[in-house]
């Protein structure tokens, strides 16, 4: 019996008393060169909140990144979202990062140039 059929019938390559490894008596090596190989594919899902995504986009634009998730959320469930309040905040957020980074809004460093500045010593004068 290979490793791979044993995984097949007892599910797990791991568990010390009915483990694949013990029932095919490979090396300890062998066992963590095929798992890789042999782990299962997950497909990627889509998120729950994926039919609003468009909802908050426009919101967050509106708002200039202002809105909280709180606020949202009613629209969102009227607009079909029947997840949890706390996945929703996750896709607020991802979002108002998405809008922030192209819409920076911070100082601009200062450009000096000579004889914008006058300065002046209050101290005590050098007698």
């Amino acid at each position: 019996m290979d490793v791979l059929a044993a995984y097949r019938e007892v599910g797990s390559y791991g568990v010390p008393q009915i483990s694949a490894a013990r029932r095919t008596r490979p090396s300890g090596g062998s066992c963590r060169r095929i798992r890789p190989a042999a782990a299962p594919v997950h497909k990627d899902r889509s998120h729950n909140y994926e039919d609003v995504r468009a909802l908050v986009t426009d919101r967050v634009r509106a708002s200039h990144g202002r809105i909280s998730a709180k606020r949202l959320l009613p629209a969102a469930r009227a607009a079909g979202y029947g997840g949890s309040a706390r996945n929703f905040r996750r896709l607020v957020a991802e979002v108002k990062v998405a809008w922030r980074a192209g819409h920076h809004r911070g100082r601009r460093p200062a450009v000096w140039t000579p004889g914008d500045t006058l300065a002046i010593d209050w101290g005590p004068p050098n007698c």
